[in-house]
């Protein structure tokens, strides 16, 4: 009596209960992807739509769990076999067990886990890709889509999950002036949930924020606080192949970012198609641009603890007792102001008042030729009165 009440509910809702377990969109679809793989390797309705199978293993799964048992154990020998061929990554394999662990457990199939966890191989506890340069950061930037410098600047200057974008309104963004001068911009990541918290964004990331919502405004979309930060395009001209109207806002949900910073990596040379049996590349779409983050925030000098805080981290004992105020957190932010801003001017800017102290330091070690340095110094000029030309044309557009 016990299964069959178990199959009545976990077998009919199974599909809608994984559902319910995932909260983020990125998350779900991460993980219904995994679920389709495994699916298809034991050929589970191949034709049907993924609730019919999700329902459909539940449901045979409660009443034989030996049958989902093994399923689940062929299933991740075939990709272990993947993993020794250097197709996939150990990680890889784990990320898949998770997807059909969760799945089980809100279903109640019944799988001796510990049994199936003994045979995976061993994943390394961090990725082996990196942050990407401030050069290629530009190159994407430097994308034909008017959407992309305010997505990539948000992201690289805050520390934000692809996710975040779900929940993220023009009323989410509040700039902090001083003496009449934008310094930074708060920004409220996943407002509205439990998991809410601030992080900063720097000038030039809210510019190009405040310059894509203003030219929605000029297009006429009426824009307020409850307006989306990121909308799909709209019927610029006749004839033009766009998404909607201009006054029928849509939300550009997170999946729709991840496909642009794609096609832009792509587009602009930082992508290419690879030999190697996997394709893995340098770094990471969306979470290179976390990486370049905290990474920027360390050379700042910024409080590490503070960091992870901005990035939505654990800090683990210390979420009792470390309680930093918003002022005090918007202090060390702007530390890192200069370092995270992406604005081409503002990268040789620090290019030319680093190279001095290069050379000095170069001198005292005796590392480098008389005719090394004096060819250092001749940048250094040169750098010099490119900052000469950089400061007339903030003065110039001050006065404007």
């Amino acid at each position: 009596m016990q299964i069959e009440n178990q199959q009545s509910f976990g077998g009919s809702d199974a599909y809608s209960l994984f559902l319910y377990a995932v909260r983020s969109p990125v998350t779900r679809d991460y993980y219904l992807r995994r679920l389709r793989i495994f699916f298809n390797y034991v050929k589970l309705l191949p034709t049907a739509n993924m609730e019919e199978r999700c329902n459909l293993f539940a449901t045979k799964g409660i009443r034989d769990p030996n049958w989902a048992f093994y399923s689940i154990i062929k299933f991740l020998q075939f990709e272990r076999g993947r993993v020794e061929g250097e197709q996939i990554t150990g990680a890889t394999l784990r990320n898949s067990l998770k997807a059909i662990k969760l799945f089980c457990e809100m279903a109640d199939v019944p799988v001796a886990w510990k049994k199936i966890t003994r045979g995976l191989p061993k994943s390394r506890r961090f990725a082996d890709d990196r942050a990407p340069t401030i050069e290629e950061i530009q190159r994407i930037c430097d994308y034909p889509d008017r959407r992309i410098k305010a997505i990539v600047c948000t992201m690289s200057s805050s520390g934000i999950r692809l996710g975040a974008w779900d929940y993220l309104r023009w009323g989410h963004i509040e700039p902090i002036k001083r003496n009449g001068k934008i310094i930074a911009a708060k920004i409220a990541v996943y407002a509205g949930d439990d998991e809410e918290y601030i992080s900063f964004i720097t000038p030039d990331a809210y510019y190009k924020l405040e310059k894509w919502m203003e030219y929605r405004r000029d297009s006429g979309e009426k824009v307020d606080e409850n307006s989306w930060v990121m909308r799909q395009l709209w019927n610029t001209k006749e004839g033009h192949y766009h998404h909607g109207r201009i006054k029928e806002s849509t939300k550009l949900k997170s999946s729709g970012i991840k496909r642009l910073l794609e096609d832009a990596l792509w587009t602009q040379g930082l992508r290419k198609k690879s030999g190697l049996k996997r394709n893995r590349y340098e770094f990471q779409t969306n979470h290179g641009l976390r990486k370049w983050f905290k990474t920027r925030c360390e050379q700042s000098g910024m409080k590490s603890i503070n960091i992870e805080i901005l990035m939505g981290h654990s800090i683990g004992i210390s979420d009792s007792y470390y309680r930093i105020t918003e002022r005090e957190l918007l202090e060390d932010y702007l530390k890192a102001v200069d370092f995270l801003t992406i604005n081409e001017d503002n990268y040789l800017l620090h290019q030319a008042t680093e190279l001095p102290d290069r050379v000095v330091k170069l001198d005292l070690q005796n590392q480098l030729s008389t005719d090394a340095i004096a060819n250092l110094s001749d940048r250094i000029v040169r750098m010099q009165e490119e900052i000469e030309i950089l400061k007339k044309r903030g003065r110039g557009l001050n006065n404007e």
